[in-house]
């Protein structure tokens, strides 16, 4: 095959080569060779190899892709793929192991690691795109409610409903061309997600005699699933928020033959079981056995009895079984159905309009997004696209019986909702169009601002959307401000606020600082008061008083975290390390700061308390600087370099539209943000703009390794270049 590679002056490759699977080894040659790195760590997390080459730091990742049989499930789905994508993806596949050698040559981290390139097989495409978006729902939050059911009561189940720092989110609009200078209509927006490096996201071009299209990949999976521009038609997906995944409170019992039983709804049943042994550098392996029930694999156990507790003393008399004991399993549609959409990838590449893009995306299967679309015709499109089981509204809200009938899935998923685009349509994860398919959405926020602001013009232009991209107005400051804004007035004599008990007025009296009565501010807090009140809300990195806020919003987080009323939550929890970022209580709290400063267990009188106490520390302590001093980017590497100074500081905040998040409270560098930015002109695709936040390459010391990153900082994005006379050949590549 003859293969024909050129690259702009990003660094970005062009793909041209004979049809769509010569194109796909294309891909995932290219691939290979400016990232091996990434792709050899995707391939081993997605098996749950990684602790092998990386340390005893990874074995609760690899335990956890153990027992939700990760691997077992891509292969499952690999089979059921009809003939022709099942060559696309295997093509794709054989391309990775092409390039991989070259491509290990040039990356030094396979000799830091002692690491050899290893050969991904036909599924592998598959497996890394379970394990890149397996906790993408979020489902360890059904976990968080039920923590909170059962340690602070029934009534606060959905008091930190939030997008918290454990889900992906993104920003998506897209504009017809009635509202646009060219009349032709602009799609746009950046996904939010956990700041890689290398990025999670690659930009390329893949182009043979069916199609030509320009796009954002995930590397290790062909095509172009999230975001592309055929020239014709241009397609973008957000986070739906959608609930499709469930956990299913098991238990098990081991028989006195062997093996495991589990208890569903028609008694007890068998369960697969076997043990499964994790290598770890360094340390010594790890054996992890693997249980699947008729509901799915067990993923947080199991919890109560080894292993051996087979031959444990307590046994039914008249069975032999070992008495039960408790479990969690996961419940999710690759599983259970072995279907996980990868013809909708290669049917999006060959779409010519609107319709094209709707039809292929009937057949997409998860993560449950919506997809905005719009073609030189005009056309538009905006629509949910997954696949969302119908159960009871149980199963959306927290861990469900097993053996309750009432909790089984229908045969058939829930419908998938649409809408017609009017002017402009914004997808920013937060309660509208798909809120009858999910239970947490993001605050309105970021959704909100965008439509006014793409109200505000009916001329806009693809260079224009750089200012919808990084606006950093803060809305969800406003409930903290407007508690600082009374935090000086005193309270009236003898007056009882909503909630207040002679206990808290008792603590309230006693932590008040020195020379001031209760309810009044001393003169530096006073100042620091009226400094935030003054303040325009905006997040910029050069902002003093944005650090100011973000100083004196860390400090009520961190009170309102330690109040007495969540001590039960603050206890440690019996699950996995890798749900832990939805368990634990000061993420929680820092994301659901809005509500809590206005509803829930803390009583009004602390909760004033609490701001007054925060300003009084803030104006205690060293003048705070400018918010990009330490709200800096901290992305993750598989080999960090512990450099912290040689990231930049960062603009935004989690609900501006520029959303750079962090937890309040406990540290301000910023794991996730935009992992692109994209702007589709379908007036003229050359006219169109994207970036990412590092480089092409992923390979250190390339001159594309990092080159994009100041333009990332700025707001501004690289244009996009589609023709081939602008662009560098390399040398022919010719594979037989």
């Amino acid at each position: 095959m003859t293969i024909e590679v050129y690259r702009d002056a990003w660094g970005i490759p062009h793909l041209r080569a004979a049809d769509p699977r010569e194109l796909a080894f294309a891909q995932g040659r290219v691939t290979a060779t400016d990232r091996a790195w990434q792709l050899e760590v995707e391939r081993h997390r997605a098996q749950g190899t990684t602790a092998a080459f990386l340390g005893a730091a990874e074995v609760p990742w690899d335990t956890f892709v153990r027992r939700a049989r990760l691997a077992d499930t891509a292969r499952r789905c690999f089979e059921r793929l009809d003939p022709e994508t099942g060559a696309w993806v295997r093509a794709y596949a054989d391309g990775v192991n092409d390039g991989l050698p070259a491509g290990a040559g040039r990356a030094a981290e396979f000799a830091a690691t002692g690491l050899s390139a290893g050969r991904w097989e036909p599924w592998t495409p598959l497996a890394v795109w379970l394990s890149t978006h397996i906790l993408f729902a979020g489902f360890p939050a059904k976990i968080w409610r039920e923590t909170v059911a059962t340690r602070l009561g029934e009534e606060w189940t959905e008091l930190f409903a939030t997008d918290g720092p454990g889900t992906a989110g993104s920003n998506g609009w897209v504009v017809s061309g009635e509202r646009t200078a060219s009349g032709a209509p602009i799609v746009a927006g950046d996904p939010h997600r956990f700041i890689e490096a290398p990025g999670v996201y690659q930009q390329i071009r893949l182009a043979c005699p069916e199609y030509d299209v320009v796009g954002i990949a995930v590397p290790g999976v062909p095509g172009l699933p999230h975001f592309g521009h055929t020239g014709r038609v241009a397609w973008a997906i957000t986070n739906a928020m959608a609930d499709y995944q469930d956990l299913y409170r098991e238990r098990l019992r081991r028989r006195a033959g062997g093996g495991v039983e589990a208890l569903g709804p028609d008694g007890w049943r068998p369960a697969s079981a076997h043990v499964e042994t994790v290598e770890v550098a360094g340390g010594e392996p790890v054996a992890t056995e693997v249980i699947e029930t008729d509901r799915g694999p067990v993923v947080t156990g199991p919890v109560g009895a080894a292993p051996g507790a087979a031959d444990g003393p307590e046994r039914d008399e008249d069975t032999g079984a070992t008495a039960s004991w408790e479990a969690v399993s996961l419940r999710c549609v690759p599983r259970v159905t072995g279907e996980l959409g990868f013809g909708a990838l290669s049917a999006l590449l060959g779409a010519h309009r609107v319709a094209d893009v709707d039809r292929a995306v009937d057949g997409w299967i998860e993560p449950v997004n919506v997809v905005q679309a719009a073609d030189t015709e005009g056309g538009l499109l905006h629509r949910v696209a997954g696949r969302v089981p119908v159960r009871d509204r149980a199963n959306s809200l927290r861990v469900v019986p097993a053996w309750e009938a009432r909790h089984r899935w229908r045969e058939a998923p829930a419908p998938l909702p649409r809408a017609e685009v009017r002017g402009h349509a914004v997808m920013a994860n937060a309660r509208g169009l798909a809120a009858p398919l999910g239970v947490e959405f993001a605050p309105a926020h970021r959704a909100a601002r965008i439509d006014t602001l793409l109200g505000a013009s009916a001329a806009w232009t693809a260079g224009a959307m750089a200012s919808v991209h990084t606006d950093t107005d803060n809305p969800s400051a406003a409930p903290l401000l407007a508690v600082v804004r009374a935090a000086g007035t005193p309270r009236p004599p003898g007056g009882t606020a909503s909630g207040v008990t002679p206990a808290s007025r008792v603590v309230a009296a006693r932590d008040a600082p020195s020379g001031t009565a209760p309810g009044t501010l001393s003169p530096a807090a006073t100042r620091i008061r009226d400094r935030l009140l003054a303040w325009d809300r905006r997040m910029d990195a050069e902002s003093t008083d944005a650090g100011l806020y973000a100083a004196v919003r860390g400090a009520v987080v961190r009170r309102i975290t330690g109040h007495p009323v969540f001590a039960p939550l603050r206890e440690p929890t019996p699950y996995p390390a890798v749900f832990q970022p939805w368990l634990a209580l000061g993420p929680r709290v820092a994301y659901a700061l809005e509500t809590l400063l206005v509803a829930g267990p803390v009583p009004v009188a602390d909760i004033a308390r609490i701001v007054r106490e925060a300003l009084e520390e803030v104006a205690a302590g060293p003048e705070p600087g400018a918010w990009g001093v330490t709200h800096r980017l901290a992305p993750w590497q598989a080999l960090p370099d512990h450099d912290d100074a040689q990231w930049p500081g960062l603009a935004g905040d989690h609900d501006c539209v520029l959303s750079t998040s962090s937890v309040p409270g406990f540290t301000d560098r910023s794991a996730r943000s935009s992992a692109a930015r994209y702007v589709w002109d379908l007036a003229e695709r050359d006219d169109s703009l994207w970036v990412v936040p590092f480089g092409a390459s992923g390979v250190a010391g390339d001159p594309h390794h990092r080159d994009q990153l100041p333009l990332w900082l700025r707001g501004d994005l690289v244009p996009v270049t589609t023709d081939w006379h602008h662009l560098s050949k390399e040398h022919p590549h010719d594979a037989h």
